[in-house]
């Protein structure tokens, strides 16, 4: 069976679009020709700087011929029905065959279409996919009216098998496909002219290119490594830099360079930052200091001085841009060390708008730093610490520094809050109180910092509530479901309990009315909780477990509330567990039934003396010692021995089912079986709102 291969020659991609851009040309050719009858064995999409690259193995030679039977008007229709139907299917009247059916003798057409062979096919699909190609930014070049992401400057496209290699006929905008490609721009730029998938990528690797982009970025990150570990240092870790710098050479060459004596007392995150950000450069620090002191950089080319000339101009380059940056610094160390301090900064806030409606970045650390007082006693923080530390942890925003990297935010304000000699613990709070920024970011642990961290996020709930600025659907402008993850995985994770609503309506008293009125708490935490069942759903646990916790009181306490959740639906793994809810279930549907007909409630006087069966003693007993457990388990927040004195009692409801007639002739024994089942109610509900469960 033959194979395809195609590669689309283009200028230089843009990193970011490459590996879209791959995943777009295996999807939409492979679809296509699918479609179109023509079916493969395996695909594979390789991607470099100037090149996409699909090959395919094992692909028909042919679409297969295709017999459609339609079926027509009625023997005995009009001729002008009958003629419209074999023009639509393109055949003649003795053509057709007549058959006999329920509503009498009926035409049917048998139409046949031929297989098409590989090329046409290939050429079709090949065309469409160029000329509609998604890119997120197209350009139009020269004189023609094809779009692409640069201009693109020839087709490869090759149909091969052991009779040889065939190139498939197709023309688009004046380029035509072929069997040749060319290698490295620089070091082997000739054409190059190819048979198959084979020959292609063994001529291209001789041609100084490498294909695969895993191939370029695990040789980049070996030889980095490499260097490094030889000079007693290690590279920092960065999949993203690393996958973009990959995307950006056809022939990796690592070069390590050096880092100006002058610059080494800069704080490592802004010497990465700025590598990484302009010049596209791994950090190599001191694993014992932890300073970045070196620089790697990926060259696309090997040199004849091996490669000191591209160093000695990226030192250059990098040595301007990290002037700039030590001139931010020394700027805002003076002014940290100054008389007024840090307090220079939160006055420039006060001109600096948070939101139209929201007023100031100074009155939302006002806001920030009445909170923090109030939640410190709540987390174990020193209430002055958490004031000042929310005092303090925005105001790197007026930092030179942070003008110039917006993501060191946070970062530097620890940096300052140091040396304006403040504790350690306000200084971690300025770093920490963004997180978790993401799902899998880390949480702040130290107790001045969760109390800043929540401030921060709670009082963005609430503020935004109040101005009625909630999500809708997919827009989240003011990224307020982070702010509710982080709410719940900051509390979650630290094992924080507190009364959320009573902090909540603590916010909007402080966020005050605003334009759509007050913060309505109880939505923001019912919005909360939709995150945390979104939170808790990623870790296995299901919805109705976590509908059947909130169902009961004291559910703003979300620790205690994810305990009772992770415990219930342990518990329901268990046969005896899963066991149990049905035969609560039945329990509190019985009893309903019987409360809805005679017009009472039967929670009161179930009495052992009234059981005339050992499988109504033996409940009676079965309860009481659950009840002796499951009261002080509740009471010391001990989940899970209380869902497992729950599911003890699976076994005798089981009995009691299986062995009694609730609704007994005798009027006193039916009352009292009744109330032994709101027995089995109560208990269980202490536990959870077991109604809300599926199934």
């Amino acid at each position: 069976m033959p194979d395809l291969l195609i590669e689309l020659f283009s200028e230089e991609i843009p990193a970011r679009m490459q590996k879209r851009a791959g995943e777009d040309l295996q999807k939409l050719v492979t679809n296509g020709l699918v479609e179109a009858g023509l079916t493969y064995g395996s695909a594979a999409v390789f991607t470099t700087p100037r090149r996409l690259t699909l090959a395919l193995g094992d692909m028909l030679a042919a679409s297969p011929r295709q017999v459609e039977e339609r079926k027509g008007p009625k023997a005995d229709a009009p001729e002008k029905a009958i003629e419209g139907f074999l023009r639509g299917a393109g055949l003649t009247r003795d053509q057709l065959e007549e058959r006999d059916t329920p509503k009498g003798k009926v035409f049917f057409a048998k139409i046949e279409k031929p297989g098409r062979p590989a090329a046409e096919i290939v050429a079709g699909v090949l065309e469409q996919t160029i000329r509609n190609f998604p890119w997120p930014k197209s350009m139009r070049w020269g004189t023609g009216s094809l779009k692409w992401v640069r201009p693109l400057h020839s087709i490869l496209c090759v149909i091969s098998d052991e009779a040889g290699a065939e190139v498939v006929p197709l023309t688009i905008d004046g380029i035509a496909a072929g069997n040749t490609t060319r290698g490295h721009r620089f070091l082997a730029p000739a054409e190059i002219e190819v048979s198959g998938f084979e020959d292609y990528q063994d001529k291209l690797s001789r041609a100084f290119v490498v294909l695969d982009p895993a191939a370029r970025a695990d040789a980049i990150w070996h030889d980095a490594t490499n260097m490094a570990f030889a000079a007693g240092l290690e590279v920092v870790e960065d999949a993203g830099l690393l996958a973009e710098v990959a995307g950006l050479v056809e022939y990796p060459v690592v070069l390590m360079g050096r880092i100006g004596e002058d610059f080494l007392g800069l704080p490592p995150e802004v010497l990465q930052t700025s590598m990484k950000e302009h010049q596209k450069f791994f950090s190599v620090r001191n694993p014992k200091s932890g300073q970045i002191e070196r620089f790697i950089t990926v060259a696309n080319r090997t040199t004849a001085d091996e490669g000191a000339t591209i160093l000695a101009g990226n030192e250059k380059v990098l040595g301007a841009r990290l002037s700039d940056a030590k001139f931010f610094w020394d700027n805002d160390l003076r002014t940290v060390t100054s008389g007024a301090g840090m307090e220079t900064w939160v006055k420039a806030l006060e001109n600096v708008t948070f939101h139209n409606k929201l007023g100031t970045q100074a009155e939302l650390i006002d806001r920030m730093a009445t909170l923090s007082r109030e939640l410190a006693p709540l987390v174990g923080a020193d209430a002055d610490e958490a004031e000042q530390a929310a005092r303090v942890a925005k105001t790197d925003l007026s930092s030179e520094m942070v003008y110039e990297f917006p993501e060191l935010q946070g970062l530097m304000g620890s940096y300052y809050a140091r040396e304006a000699a403040m504790s350690d613990a306000v200084a971690d709070a300025a770093k920490d109180h963004y997180a978790p920024l993401g799902p899998s970011d880390d949480v702040p642990t130290a107790p001045v910092s969760i109390a800043v961290a929540l401030a921060e996020k709670i009082d963005k709930l609430t503020g935004f509530w109040a101005i009625d600025e909630k999500p809708t659907g997919s827009k989240d402008p003011f990224a307020l479901r982070r702010a509710a993850l982080g709410v719940i995985r900051i509390l979650v994770e630290n094992d924080v309990s507190l009364t959320l609503n009573d902090v909540l309506n603590k916010s909007a008293e402080i966020v005050g009315d605003r334009d759509a009125g007050r913060a309505d708490t109880g939505d923001i935490l019912s919005f909360i909780h939709d995150r945390l069942k979104v939170y808790l759903r990623d870790q296995g646990i299901r919805h109705d477990i976590i509908d059947a916790c909130i169902a009961m009181d004291g559910s703003d306490d979300l620790t205690l509330l994810v305990k009772r959740a992770r415990a219930l639906s342990e518990t329901l793994k268990t046969d005896d567990g899963e066991n149990l809810i049905q035969g609560f279930k039945r329990a509190n549907n019985i009893l309903s039934q019987a409360e809805e007909a005679d017009g009472v409630e039967y929670s009161f006087g179930a009495d052992p003396k009234f059981a005339e069966t050992e499988a109504e003693k033996d409940l009676f007993t079965a309860l009481d010692k659950a009840e002796t457990k499951i009261t002080p388990a509740m009471a010391a927040q001990d989940f899970s021995t209380a869902m497992a004195a729950m599911a003890d009692l699976r076994g005798p409801i089981d009995a009691f089912f299986e062995a009694v007639q609730v609704n007994a002739e005798n009027p006193t024994v039916r009352r009292n079986r009744l109330n032994l089942l709101s027995r089995i109610r109560t208990i269980c509900s202490a536990v959870a709102d077991l109604t809300k469960l599926d199934g």
